[in-house]
């Protein structure tokens, strides 16, 4: 039996095993200089956790075989650290969660990841989530997520449902909402 639950306050160490697994297909794919090991600390897991990402975990035959995590920030949901364990994934594991996080919020959600992670593009892509232009991923990534100038050039973010032509941060901005 698989199902899909809140991950437990004890169990850090197989979220970052699954976590760590999953980012093995990470390295060379995207540059060097954003690549560390581990890709996810103990420390990085507490920091997420503390603002305010609510893991979920997708259990098979009695373990964690997947998590991801929902963060609420102002207007939006964010799809935050979605993984898989090697030997489990292509099997539903990743659209069952994605489902399930997409069912618990009836607002806006983003997603940020590599942009030389082709394969993650294509996941949320064949699971309704468009692409952002270019021209407006840097403004959102810079209002909605704390990460560095680096990975905000080599990463893209996704919308589901698709963003409206005018940006969020500048609806947001006009009500004082945004912060930065």
């Amino acid at each position: 039996m698989s199902n899909i639950r809140l991950c437990r306050d004890n169990e850090h160490g197989p979220i970052l095993t699954i976590v760590n697994a999953a980012a093995e297909a990470y390295r060379g794919a995207i540059s060097a200089d954003c690549w560390h090991e581990p890709y996810m600390s103990l420390q990085e897991l507490d920091g997420e956790i503390a603002a305010g990402v609510e893991f979920w975990g997708y259990e098979g035959e009695g373990k964690l075989i997947g998590v991801m995590g929902i963060q609420p920030v102002r207007d939006v949901d964010l799809i935050r650290h979605a993984y898989v364990l090697p030997g489990s994934q292509r099997g539903g594991v990743g659209a069952a969660l994605l489902h399930h996080l997409r069912r618990l919020s009836a607002r806006q959600m983003l997603v940020g990841t590599w942009a030389a992670a082709a394969w993650a593009i294509r996941f949320y892509s064949n699971h309704g989530f468009e692409l952002v232009a270019p021209e407006r991923k840097a403004e959102l990534l810079k209002a909605y997520w704390t990460i560095t100038e680096r990975q905000i050039e080599t990463s893209v973010v996704l919308a589901n449902p698709p963003l409206p032509d005018k940006s969020l941060t500048d609806s947001s901005s006009s009500s004082g909402t945004v912060t930065k």
